[in-house]
């Protein structure tokens, strides 16, 4: 399973024996911590039909463009990088590469690809492919694909060249120290792809109504079929490369089943009722689970997720919202404001019933050594000072109705929208609408369909003023740079500026560049935590909370080794007899 941001270098979470959590039914759940030394894959056995929750229907198949969990968790498995992390070692290895060589200056790589490696139609994967991806997809100014992002240093395309078949050469303008992680991303088919390319529709190409045989990757699985709002049907890749040690085509598991389900209670009662093997839990989930009852489900605790939720406000002055209000926005003592008026300890305990933490910065706990809590400012709950800071740049209830007016008599009123069914964010947005009311502030809050929000968030005319959303996180803060740096695609607030809009953003981007090429690790550790604090300081994304990363099992699979990255050899997991 992949991340949205991809990952790269750090330490890795520590991990803790079994331990047991009372629930307020009495009943008990066994939290099970895992240890990445113990993750050791037997030989297993072919067969067998996984089942599992699908959070919403894709908005395309085609990886180059996926910028939502609900795209990439539909087509993460059907593609293969040059490389791959280990999360065991949390080292890149081999994947469609197996070897390669560098210069002692650190800027040209020389990879050598696998030869035994089969597009899923039975076409031979070659150099072609790989030059292909890079030069003519994910280096197309033409082609809006975050993948860009994290594949420039310091904003300069890396050189891609076929040397033959089955070599391909990388020469880079400087050192780049997430380069290895970096080509973990999605190689695409040549043949497939190549004539949209020429045709200038490439953007249009692989999407939703695409007949599934034509999605072509390399990786273990493939789509056999997709039927809108209800499920992904997907079947071993009959050409995948990787084998066990005995010698057996992997993976073991033969046949996968999403169940597309968009409300999460709706999807924990399917796990419930056993329609589902597995299932990624909330936290306010355990009381469920505890009054199971059941012996053979297994909760996995993996620690604080990577991933974070915040309240963003619309920056952006190609937006289509009122000028008075993008100034509003625009104020970092505004938006300060908003920061004090979220009782995030509240959030923690009334939404994920506990097992949560308060978040004030880009990173969460899971992001180590760059989360340092000492480090970086804190906003603490307090609407008396909340009201203060925004009277103190004009605002005031000058007509007596309860609603803060700015200099020139404007409501302080703005729209707020999450996306629908996802029952966290709809509790965090009312009790957020409830608080900010208490300061003369009025919110519209709106949740909607999760695609019809990532396209207003991330294409023309940019038409929102405030939303609560959330990002998947990565190990590497390189792979999170479509985020950070002003001209992303997801610099949320702004996004894709020809120039930084603000000094503090310019800063941010010479921060982001710097580290990308800085090898010794703990100089970058403190660059990117630099860049952190200023994104703290300024709060250009007001961070709520951290809960911890909870997995749900049927106790039915041998090699099941989760992690909160993902799992370990997940090719690998098998039915017990």
């Amino acid at each position: 399973m992949k991340p949205v941001l991809l990952a790269l270098l750090i330490a890795f979470l520590a991990f803790l024996p079994f331990n047991l959590m009372n629930s307020p039914e009495e009943g008990k759940v066994n939290l099970v911590k895992v240890n990445p030394e113990d993750f050791n894959p037997k030989p297993g056995r072919e067969g067998g039909t996984i089942y599992f929750i699908l959070n919403g229907d894709p908005k395309t198949l085609n990886p180059a463009l996926a910028q939502e969990t609900t795209s990439t968790a539909v087509i993460g498995d059907l593609f293969s990088g040059l490389t791959r992390l280990n999360l065991k070692t949390m080292k890149p290895e081999p994947d469609l590469a197996e070897s390669w060589e560098v210069s002692e200056d650190g800027k040209v790589w020389t990879f050598h690809l696998r030869k035994d490696v089969r597009w899923s139609d039975g076409v031979p994967f070659t150099a072609d492919d790989v030059v292909f991806t890079f030069n003519d997809v994910y280096y197309n100014d033409s082609i809006p694909s975050s993948t860009r992002d994290i594949l420039t240093v310091k904003g300069r395309k890396i050189k891609v060249e076929k040397v033959d078949d089955y070599t391909v050469r990388f020469t880079l303008p400087e050192p780049f120290a997430p380069f290895l992680n970096a080509l973990s991303a999605d190689i695409l088919p040549k043949h497939k792809l190549e004539r949209y390319v020429r045709e200038g529709t490439f953007n249009t190409a692989w999407n939703v109504n695409t007949d599934p045989k034509e999605i072509v990757g390399t990786g273990p699985w493939r789509i056999k079929e997709y039927v809108k709002g209800q499920r992904v049907v997907y079947e071993r890749n009959p050409y995948y490369y990787r084998r066990d040690e005995r010698g057996n085509r992997l993976p073991y598991i033969t046949r996968r089943v999403g169940i597309i389900v968009s409300d999460p209670d709706t999807a924990l009662l399917k796990f419930s009722n056993g329609e589902v093997d597995y299932i990624g839990l909330r936290p306010q989930d355990i009381q469920h689970i505890a009054k199971l009852r059941r012996k053979d489900i297994k909760v996995y605790d993996l620690g604080s997720t990577p991933s974070t939720t915040f309240l963003v406000f619309n920056q952006n002055p190609r937006a289509k919202i009122a000028k008075y209000k993008l100034r509003w926005f625009q104020n970092r003592v505004f938006r300060i404001a908003i920061s004090h008026a979220i009782d995030r300890e509240g959030i923690c305990y009334l939404v994920y019933n506990g097992l949560a933490k308060p978040l004030y910065t880009p990173i969460t706990e899971a992001n180590r050594p760059y989360y340092d809590e000492k480090y970086y400012p804190t906003y603490e709950y307090d609407l008396k000072k909340a009201r203060e800071l925004l009277e103190s740049i004009g605002f005031k209830d000058r007509d007596g109705d309860g609603i803060l007016e700015d200099p020139e008599g404007h409501d302080l009123k703005f729209t707020l929208i999450t996306n629908a069914g996802n029952k966290e964010r709809e509790t965090i947005g009312n009790i957020i609408k409830e608080d900010l009311r208490k300061i003369g502030i009025e919110v519209h809050f709106q949740p909607i369909d999760f695609n019809s929000l990532v396209a207003r968030l991330t294409a023309p005319p940019y038409e929102w003023e405030a939303v609560i959303i959330g990002l998947t996180g990565s190990l590497d803060p390189h792979f999170g740079r479509n985020v950070w740096h002003s001209s992303g695609t997801l610099h949320m607030w702004n996004p894709q500026q020809k120039k930084p809009a603000t000094e503090w953003e310019a800063e941010v981007d010479r921060l982001i560049d710097r580290g990308a090429v800085e090898l010794n690790f703990k100089k970058r550790v403190d660059i990117y935590k630099k860049a952190f604090r200023i994104i703290t300081e300024e709060q250009p994304m007001i961070f709520i909370a951290t809960p911890k990363s909870l997995l749900a099992v049927y106790d039915r699979f041998e090699n099941l080794f989760p992690t909160v990255w993902g799992w370990y050899e997940e090719e690998r997991l098998f039915i017990k007899p």
